[in-house]
C-alpha cells in the first residue's frame, strides 16, 4: 500500500499551487517511505509516496499509459493482475513496468469505468484523464483502502488520509458530531461519515466522476447481495461445499503471498489467522516465514496458550510482543493520530505494536485473518438471532420508541443490532454537554437510515446481520482505523485472504446452515480447519480482541490521561458534560470495578481518545 494525494481546480483558474502538494504529500510518509512522485498541471496536483513491494525498481508513480493520455497514481495491490496482463496484451496493450497497478491503465482503455468488475485486490486511486480532463476516483469493493476527500472553494481535494487533506491552507478542522454519535451508537464510524466536518469517506465499492463541468458524482459499483429469504440454494452436499472453499482460501493465499519483499503472517490464537497460516505452510512448506502476535500480559484475556500452539505446529520464526497497561498507555496518542477518530477500545495500541515489530524484521507484508467472522457468522449476534427466532411463543415487550428506531434504522422493527438503542441513547444524551444536547435532535444517527434500507428488505435474518457487519463494523472500523491505519503506521501492508472477491462471492451463496449450524458458528470454517489446526483452536468459542481499558489506564495515574480528563479539559473541549466525566471517573476507579470487555461500553475511553483527538488536531466543535 501507499499513500495518495492530489486536488483539482473545478473552476479552471490554475490555482492548484504545486507546494501544497508538498506538505500534504510529507504528512503520508510514513505509508510510502520508499519513494515519492508528482504530477503539476495548471488545474491538477497530484502526489504519491510509496511503499515498494510489487516491482520495487519499475513500479514508480504517477504511472502512465502509452501515448499519455491517462496518468494513474493508486494505494493497493491488484492480486489478479497476471491474469489480467495476459489478457491486455493478448489484446494488443504495451506495458511499460511489471507492476500489478499498471494494468487498471489498460483495463480503463477497454472497459471505461466497468474496470472495477474485472478487479480483485485492495486498492483506491485516482485516474486523470487528459482527453477529457476528467478524474476518476475509487475505491475497492470491501473498503480495504481509504479514501478521503471535500470540496472546498471550488477546489476537490482527496487523500489517502484525513491528515494530508488538512495540510492544504483551505481545511479547517471541525467536528462532525452526527460521526461522534455514530461512534458512540454503532462499531465505529460509516462512511460517508468522519468525525471531521466537511470531509468525506468514499464508501467502499463506490468511485466518482470529478470534472470541472458536471463537480462531483459518486456512483456505486458493487455491493454485498445476498440472496432474498426465499431463493433457493444449490443442490451440493457438504463435502463438495468444504472441498471448493478450501480451493478457494488456498488460491486467495497464493495470490496474496505475490510480492518482492519478505511476506508474514500475524498470529491472534483464533480460528481464522491460525487457519491463513496453516495455508501459508502448505504452499511454503520448507519456509520459516515470519510471524507476530500480542501477548497481553493480563491473564483473563490473554490468548499466547492457543498462539504459541500453533508456532509449534508451523516452525515460524516467531515474535510474541507482550503488551500491558504501560504499553497502551505509551501508544495511545500514536494510535488516535494515525485513526484520526475516537476509539471504543485499546486494542489498536496492540495493532501498532504488531506493524512495528513487522517493520523491525524487515517484513513489508502480513497476512490477517479479518473477514471471516462477517461472512461466515463468527459473532454471537448470530446465535442470538437464532435463539431469538426460535423462542416463537416467547412474549416480548419492547418500548414503542425502540421499535421506531428500528424501522428508521433496519426497516425491520424485530431486528435488534448490537444494542438497544431507545435505552442506550439516555445514556450517551448523559454523557454530551448541554451544547451537544441543544442540537442532538440534529445531530442524532439514530434518525435515518444507516445503511441501504431495500438491501436489508426479504433477507433471512443471518444475512441481515453480516450484511451490516460488513457495512458497520469491518470497512470503517476493523480495515481502516484498526487494520490499514496501524499496519501502515509502520510502513506495513496487511492483506486478507477472507475478503478475496472469489471467497466473498462463495460465502454469498451457500447455505446459511453451512455458515451456522446447532448454534456453532462458522460451520465451514471449522470443518475445513479439521485436519489442519489443533482441536483446542478449532473447537475454541468466537474470542474478540482484547485489551486492557480506561480502567486499567486510569491505574496507571499518567499526567495525560489527568489532564484530558480533567474537568476544565472536558468543559473546554464542549462535547462532554464535566460533570459525567467526574462521575464516570469516579466510578471506573472504585474498588473492584471491571468491565467486561467487549462487550460493556467503555464509555470512558471515547472521552479519552476523543480529547486526544481533538488535542491533536486542533479540532474544534
Amino acid at each position: 500500500m501507499c499513500g495518495i494525494c492530489g486536488y483539482m481546480d473545478f473552476k479552471g483558474e490554475g490555482r492548484a499551487e504545486p507546494h501544497w502538494i508538498e506538505r500534504m504529500n510529507g504528512v503520508l510518509r510514513h505509508r510510502g517511505p520508499d519513494d515519492t512522485g508528482y504530477l503539476i498541471a495548471p488545474d491538477l496536483v497530484l502526489g504519491f509516496t510509496r511503499l515498494s513491494i510489487i516491482d520495487p525498481a519499475g513500479g514508480a508513480q504517477p504511472i502512465h499509459n502509452e501515448d499519455g493520455s491517462l496518468t494513474l497514481i493508486c494505494n493497493g495491490e491488484i492480486f489478479n493482475y497476471r491474469e489480467l496482463r495476459a489478457d491486455l496484451e493478448a489484446r494488443g496493450h504495451r506495458f511499460a513496468t511489471c507492476c500489478d497497478i499498471e494494468v487498471i491503465l489498460h483495463l480503463y482503455e477497454e472497459y471505461g469505468t466497468q474496470l472495477m468488475d474485472r478487479l480483485n485486490g485492495q486498492f483506491a486511486f485516482a485516474l486523470y484523464n487528459h482527453t477529457t480532463r476528467q478524474l476518476l476516483c475509487v475505491r475497492d469493493h470491501v473498503g480495504i483502502a481509504p479514501f478521503y476527500y471535500t470540496i472546498t472553494g471550488g477546489m476537490f481535494v482527496f487523500a489517502s488520509e484525513i491528515k494530508a487533506l488538512l495540510e492544504h491552507p483551505d481545511i479547517t478542522a471541525r467536528i462532525d458530531l452526527k460521526g461522534l454519535d455514530q461512534i458512540m451508537h454503532f462499531p465505529g464510524l460509516v462512511s460517508p461519515r468522519t468525525l471531521f466536518q466537511g470531509i468525506h469517506s468514499l464508501e467502499a465499492g463506490h468511485y466518482l466522476l470529478v470534472d470541472q463541468e458536471d463537480g462531483v458524482r459518486d456512483c456505486e459499483y458493487w455491493d454485498l447481495i445476498y440472496p432474498q429469504g426465499g431463493e433457493s440454494y444449490e443442490s451440493v452436499n457438504e463435502h463438495d461445499y468444504i472441498e471448493e472453499l478450501d480451493d478457494l482460501l488456498t488460491r486467495s493465499v497464493q495470490r496474496r503471498l505475490q510480492a518482492d519483499v519478505p511476506v508474514g503472517f500475524y498470529l491472534s490464537g483464533g480460528l481464522d489467522s491460525s487457519l491463513i497460516a496453516a495455508k501459508i505452510q502448505s504452499l511454503d512448506p520448507s519456509g520459516r516465514r515470519h510471524s507476530f502476535s500480542v501477548n497481553i500480559t493480563d491473564p483473563t484475556i490473554s490468548e499466547a496458550k492457543y498462539q504459541r500452539m500453533m508456532v509449534e505446529r508451523l516452525h515460524s520464526n516467531h515474535h510474541e510482543i507482550p503488551i500491558g497497561q504501560e504499553e497502551i498507555a505509551s501508544k495511545l496518542f500514536q494510535a488516535v493520530y494515525h485513526a484520526e477518530c475516537a476509539l471504543k477500545e485499546t486494542y489498536n495500541t496492540a495493532s501498532l505494536s504488531l506493524s512495528e515489530a513487522a517493520h523491525r524484521f524487515d517484513v513489508k507484508v502480513v497476512l490477517t485473518g479479518e473477514g471471516a467472522d462477517e461472512l461466515f457468522g463468527g459473532y454471537v449476534g448470530y446465535r442470538f438471532d437464532q435463539m431469538r427466532a426460535e423462542q416463537v411463543n416467547a412474549r416480548r415487550i419492547e418500548h414503542p420508541a425502540e421499535l421506531e428506531i428500528r424501522r428508521r434504522l433496519w426497516g425491520d422493527e424485530d431486528f435488534v443490532y448490537e444494542k438497544y438503542h431507545h435505552e442506550y441513547a439516555r445514556v450517551v444524551r448523559g454523557l454530551y454537554s448541554e451544547q451537544v444536547n441543544e442540537v442532538y435532535d440534529h445531530i442524532s444517527c439514530l434518525n435515518e437510515p444507516i445503511v441501504k434500507q431495500e438491501r436489508l428488505h426479504g433477507l433471512d435474518v443471518f444475512h441481515k446481520r453480516s450484511y451490516l457487519d460488513f457495512k458497520l463494523r469491518m470497512s470503517d472500523h476493523l480495515l481502516s482505523d484498526h487494520g490499514d491505519r496501524m499496519a501502515l503506521a509502520h510502513s506495513v501492508e496487511a492483506r486478507y485472504p477472507f475478503l478475496d472477491m472469489s471467497v466473498i462471492n462463495f460465502a454469498r451463496r451457500i447455505p446459511i446452515s453451512m455458515k451456522l449450524k446447532r448454534y456453532k458458528e462458522k460451520y465451514i470454517l471449522k470443518k475445513l480447519a479439521e485436519p489442519m489446526l489443533p482441536q483446542q483452536i478449532v473447537q475454541r468459542p468466537k474470542f474478540a480482541f482484547v485489551a486492557p481499558g480506561s480502567t486499567a489506564l486510569l491505574a496507571r495515574e499518567r499526567e495525560f490521561l489527568g489532564d484530558i480528563l480533567s474537568y476544565d479539559t472536558v468543559r473546554r473541549q464542549g462535547c462532554f458534560s464535566p460533570e459525567a466525566v467526574e462521575q464516570l471517573k469516579r466510578q471506573y476507579t472504585q474498588e473492584g470495578f471491571r468491565l467486561n470487555l467487549p462487550y460493556d461500553n467503555d464509555m470512558l475511553i471515547i472521552v479519552i481518545t476523543m480529547g486526544l483527538l481533538m488535542q491533536q488536531y486542533n479540532l474544534k466543535l
